[in-house]
């Protein structure tokens, strides 16, 4: 299996419910160093997994949404806490949905077999979430 992984940064706030959080209840903030891995069984006519650039056009814009904001106050974020590994999970939706719509070039679509999406709170620290694509 071939992969890339581009990386970016978002930086957010946001606030949990429940005890188990502890001060993380109270607004807060919080910078994640987000990296997305797409992975393929054979490299495409060009000899890539994806075009870099574009795969990390497309992270930058799946973020876009997020930056600098309190994600207390989105409406996808109504009733749920913005745990990391949700985070992930959206993320990783997002990004999909782009690869769906062939955001990082080549007709690579069809072919990529997975997508993980890490999300690193400090550098002893990550979550991830990681599905494979097209069935």
């Amino acid at each position: 299996m071939f992969s890339i992984t581009v990386r970016d940064c978002v930086m957010i706030a946001h606030s949990f419910v429940g005890e188990v959080f502890g001060p993380a209840q109270r607004l807060h903030g919080a910078t994640y160093v987000v990296e997305v891995t797409i992975r393929r069984k054979v490299l495409d006519s060009n000899g890539i997994v994806a075009d870099i650039g574009r795969a990390t056009d497309l992270l930058g814009e799946v973020l876009e949404p997020y930056a600098y904001r309190n994600l207390d106050d989105l409406p996808e974020f109504s009733g749920r806490n913005t745990t990391t590994e949700v985070l992930a999970e959206t993320i990783f939706q997002a990004y999909a949905n782009g690869i769906s719509a062939d955001k990082i070039g080549g007709n690579t679509a069809t072919e990529i077999e997975s997508l993980q999406v890490r999300l690193r709170e400090k550098p002893d620290a990550w979550a991830t979430y990681d599905a494979p694509l097209n069935g």
